[in-house]
């Protein structure tokens, strides 16, 4: 009682068999007998296999789909594209045909790691034929990039928001109440985020002096790359550190750079975001191991909700499949930076509501 029921792990495969159901209905005409399936893309020696495994017998159980789990590496020789018709085909061991792929679900390919072999290598072309396939893809590269640590930076700008919505929607009174429209009340949900490249503004200049100024404001933000887990992020004197090796102060008389005194940043700098510091309420738990005591104290917790969507690429179209799909809870210790579970820094949890 109180905890709340999480249909992740059904909503998340029902929304798979949606797509793959949508594809079959799409290209059934001109397919053959292939038996269909949805692809898996793994990392080389994946570890964190427990939640993939869980959706792949929940396909297989709920929608009798099979699933083939492949890295990029493998996929060099594991896949085959028909170039007419676009359809992407995995292979057996003997090199035949073994199943049509509907959908690809990106389980890897959000770190650089992910291409050792950089543009020409065999993980990049294998991403490039799974893109230029009609498969299905999840995410697709515009919601992957859309995730990026840059993009949420570029939505929070002033005015960037009202692109999407039309006048009269952009005027609409929020449901929350309170004589704020819709706008308002979206931002009111953004922490502060900030340009570090070449297309910082004077407000993104002003949270970097503010950061570096001393350990009260260094304590405020925190500094993000575009990368997905935890172990990559700088904080208190580590950030300020970080951004004053790669800043520094123009002395230049040309009326076409910066003005004297102005800061210069660094081209390292370019691939971060500067963020405000989110500070949660901090309670007492016991945090848990492999079904031992890690140890107990003050902590902190974030809440994540899952959200599956189908769309076609005509944008004018409604959604085919949009719904809310689970939780994802996780609670770290509050002196601890960093928040990954798969990293180690923080533990899974479940919110009691009361």
């Amino acid at each position: 009682i109180g905890v709340p029921t999480n249909p992740a792990l059904d909503r998340i495969p029902l929304a798979m068999n949606v797509a793959h159901e949508r594809y079959s209905s799409r290209f059934d005409n001109d397919s053959n007998s292939i038996d269909k399936a949805i692809l898996f893309v793994v990392q080389e020696g994946e570890t964190n296999t427990v939640d993939q495994r869980m959706l792949e017998f929940q396909l297989w159980t709920n929608h009798q789909i099979p699933v083939v789990r492949m890295s990029f590496t493998a996929a060099k020789d594991g896949l085959i594209m028909d170039d007419t018709t676009g359809a992407l085909y995995t292979k057996n061991e003997n090199g035949k045909v073994q199943y049509e792929v509907t959908v690809v679900y990106f389980r890897a390919g959000y770190a650089p790691t992910d291409y050792p072999d950089g543009y020409n290598g065999m993980e990049w072309q294998a991403r490039e034929l799974m893109e230029r396939s009609r498969a299905t893809k999840c995410p697709s590269l515009g919601y992957h990039l859309a995730g990026t640590k840059k993009v949420q930076q570029e939505l929070a700008r002033p005015g960037v928001l009202e692109r999407f919505f039309t006048e009269e929607e952009r005027k609409m009174p929020s449901d929350g109440g309170g004589g704020e429209d819709r706008m308002t009340q979206m931002r009111g949900a953004f922490a502060g985020l900030y340009s570090l490249g070449e297309d910082a503004m004077e407000e993104d200049l002003a949270a970097i002096k503010e950061a570096i100024a001393d350990a009260e404001g260094s304590g405020r933000y925190v500094l993000k790359p575009q990368r997905e887990g935890g172990g990559y992020n700088y904080y208190g004197d580590d950030l300020a550190k970080k951004i004053k090796d790669n800043i520094s102060t123009s002395t230049s008389d040309n009326e076409n750079e910066n003005e004297n005194g102005a800061l210069v940043l660094g081209e390292d700098l370019a691939e971060f975001i500067l963020m405000q510091r989110l500070f949660p309420p901090k309670q007492e738990a016991v945090l848990l191991r492999a079904g031992l005591v890690e140890g107990t104290g003050e902590s902190i917790s974030e809440l994540g909700c899952f959200g599956t969507i189908l769309q076609s690429y005509d944008a004018s179209e409604e959604p085919i499949h949009n719904e809310y799909a689970g939780f994802l809870l996780r609670t770290k210790f509050s002196n601890v930076d960093e928040g990954g579970v798969a990293s180690g820094f923080a533990t899974l949890s479940s919110p009691y509501l009361c």
